[in-house]
This record gives C-alpha cells, sequence and structure tokens, in this order.
C-alpha cells in the first residue's frame, strides 16, 4: 500500500499542493515552521480522520478559509483509489470515493492505514491513561473499521449517562424513581457497547505484547518489556489502584464481559450517585507500561521512554502488515530526537516498508539507511530536489 497523489487545498498553511508521491522513501527537509509535517499530517488525516497534533479540526483549516479539502489516491495490490475529505470547522465533515459522496466519512476508513512516529508519542510513556487508550483505540478502528461506530456509539452512552448522574448528584434528596429506572436503561447500553469496546482492547493487547517485546528489544537490547491491561472491574479496593485486575483475569467472551460491567456499574451505583461520574468503564481503564518490574511510567528514562513508544508504533506497524498489507510509515520529524544508536536501529528496521515518508528539519537528521526522493519544503512550497 502506498499514497501515489497528495493534494491539499486550505490546509494548515497551504494554499494548494499537488504532490506525486512514489513506493519507498521521501523525505521531507525544510526549517520548523515550513509546513513539512503539515504534509504528512494531511496524510494521517485521510488514515484516520484525526490528527496527531490537534484535537479538532479547526486549526487543521488554512486561517480564512472556510473549509479544507485533503485527497490522496492510494495504491493497494495494483489498484488504486481516490479518498477525498472536505474539514468543516464546527459543521459535519463530508467524504467521497473514487469522487462519490459516501453517507458517512468514517465510512472511508481502513482503505489507507499509516502507523505514524512523532515527537508527541513520548506521551504514550509518559503521559496520562487517556493516551494510551487513545492508542489502542486507533489501532482497533485501523485494523477493523467498524470500532469507530463502536466508539462513537460508547462515547454517546457515556456521555447521556454521566449527564444523568450528575442531574441526579445535583438532587439532595434521594433520586425519583424514574431517574433510576432510566440509569437502568443507560447502564445496559454502557455494558453491552463497553464491552464490545473492551474486548477489542484485550485481544489487541494480547497481539501487542509480544510485539512490542521484540521492537524494543531490537531498539534497546537492555530490558524486558510488558503491557498490561488494568481495568476498572476490579472493585473499590482495586480500582485504579496497583491491585487493579488485569488482561488475564477478565472475561474472555462478550456475554461476560457484559454481565460483569453490569455487575460493576450496579456495585458502584451509590458512588456514581455521589460524584455524578460514571466510574466503571473501558474510559476509566489503563494501558500499564512495564520495563522489568517497574511501570514505565515515571521510572525510565528519557532514552527509555522514547525506546518504548517507538516499540510501540512498530508492534502496531507489524500487526497491521500481518493483516496483509504494508502501512505508509510517517516518521515525523523523529530522528532528532533519537541517539545515533537508536537512529540507526530503527533506519534498518522501517527502511523495507513500502512506503516510508520523514520530514526532517535538515538533510543530516535523514539517516543513510532512509536514501530515497528528497523533498525541500519552504514557505508552504514544496519542490522535489532528488
Amino acid at each position: 500500500m502506498h499514497v501515489a497523489h497528495l493534494s491539499l487545498q486550505d490546509f494548515r498553511s497551504h494554499a494548494a499542493v499537488e504532490l506525486p508521491l512514489d513506493p519507498g522513501v521521501s523525505a521531507f527537509v525544510g526549517p520548523n515552521g515550513q509546513g513539512k509535517t503539515n504534509l504528512v499530517e494531511a496524510i494521517g488525516y485521510i488514515a484516520m480522520q484525526g490528527s496527531h497534533r490537534a484535537s479538532t479540526d479547526a486549526p487543521l483549516v488554512r486561517h480564512g478559509a472556510p473549509r479544507s479539502i485533503v485527497r490522496a489516491a492510494v495504491v493497494r495490490d495494483d489498484r488504486r483509489a481516490l479518498i477525498e475529505l472536505e474539514i468543516n470547522p464546527g459543521k459535519a465533515n463530508r467524504g467521497r470515493l473514487n469522487r462519490s459522496p459516501v453517507p458517512r466519512p468514517r465510512e472511508l476508513l481502513g482503505i489507507l492505514r499509516t502507523v505514524l512516529f512523532a515527537p508527541e508519542d513520548l506521551s504514550l510513556v509518559k503521559g496520562d491513561p487517556g493516551e494510551r487508550r487513545r492508542f489502542l483505540d486507533e489501532l482497533l478502528t485501523t485494523r477493523s473499521p467498524r470500532f469507530a461506530g463502536v466508539r462513537s456509539d460508547y462515547d454517546r452512552v457515556l456521555k447521556q449517562r454521566n449527564a444523568l448522574l450528575k442531574s441526579a448528584a445535583a438532587h439532595r434528596r434521594a433520586p425519583a424513581a424514574e431517574m433510576l429506572a432510566t440509569l437502568d436503561v443507560w447502564d445496559s447500553h454502557l455494558a453491552r457497547t463497553g464491552a464490545e469496546l473492551l474486548a477489542g482492547r484485550l485481544e489487541l493487547v494480547t497481539a501487542l505484547r509480544p510485539l512490542v517485546a521484540k521492537a524494543y528489544d531490537a531498539l534497546a537490547p537492555s530490558g524486558a518489556t510488558g503491557l498490561v491491561y488494568r481495568s476498572s472491574l476490579a472493585g473499590p479496593k482495586g480500582r485504579g489502584g496497583p491491585e487493579a485486575e488485569e488482561a488475564e483475569e477478565l472475561p474472555a467472551d462478550r456475554a461476560s464481559l457484559t454481565a460483569a460491567l453490569e455487575q460493576g456499574l450496579a456495585e458502584s451505583r451509590r458512588s456514581e450517585l455521589e460524584r455524578g461520574v460514571s466510574l466503571v468503564g473501558p474510559h476509566r481503564d489503563e494501558l500499564v507500561l512495564r520495563l522489568g518490574e517497574l511501570p514505565a511510567r515515571g521510572y525510565a528514562s528519557h532514552g527509555e521512554s522514547w525506546s518504548f513508544a517507538l516499540a510501540l508504533r512498530l508492534a502496531a506497524f507489524e500487526l497491521l502488515r500481518a493483516d496483509g498489507d504494508d502501512p505508509v510509515l510517517i516518521l515525523d520529524d523523529v530522528f532528532a530526537e533519537l541517539d545515533a544508536g537508536r537512529r540507526r536501529r530503527l533506519a534498518e528496521m522501517v527502511a523495507p516498508a513500502e512506503q516510508v515518508l520523514v520530514t526532517a528539519a535538515v538533510p543530516a537528521d535523514v539517516p543513510d539507511e532512509l536514501s530515497g526522493a528528497a523533498y525541500d519544503v519552504a514557505d508552504g512550497e514544496v519542490t522535489r530536489v532528488r
């Protein structure tokens, strides 16, 4: 799989870009602030319909423009598909496939697969649990686009349930029977959608665990890694703490997970009514990263943290590759953050991918192992120099 052509209109700093691309390595080089990261961000957005640098769509539209349009011609198994997304801040985005509108943009998910490395990935190790949940859920959606709907349904139910709990907490008296009956309905919805999301995460962590260990050993052969999925289903004593239930102790099938979530919600109802917030569900879970016997967060050095973050992305690449296609690999200003040894080892590991897109401030930041096409990016203009 590779992107054969990228077209941008009013995306970030770019008024208009028409960029043919080849398989193999393409390096975009230029000083910071010239627009090179915007190019690979656009490709990542087409794949995931989200940015690794912005939590909303508004910053993606060039200042003064009403909307942005991103298009990518994707070649997969000798078949070519044209994906188009129209980004409309404050309104619904629109999608087209081969010039024909699709009912919902998320129906385009899965046509282009990417794995993106960026300096922001350090938050996978050092950041809050939400960063690691997002990593799992985005990878789930990349592998199986139906999880975009699962996540959307879960978030909608959670929002409605939290609104009801907040309303109940505002009542100084005991909640009315009607309110409790409505809460029962939302409990059922949350358990059903939550079980689907939780089952997908557990299966994913099991598949990732050996791949992360292998990748970390290749990058920094000096420590053992571990992935532990901590669930909010452990009960009040363990919830959110070191004794929380791990993935291996959770039921494997969706029906049992649904029942476990329903039980957890019932046991937590009093606390939830007092606090006005949902305390049980995948939104409260944590993926714990371990180096040896210690959690990486708070104990790993800067170099170890970088190696762990890269190992997570490399594991995601290998998992997607095992599904049948090389995803497009994007390395956004990563090599400048690495020492010489890690830089060389990472370059050797990713070089065989069908398409690798690299951004760097100076040519020296692109390892020799990743020689290929080179582009100069300055003042929003993209010029091929090799």
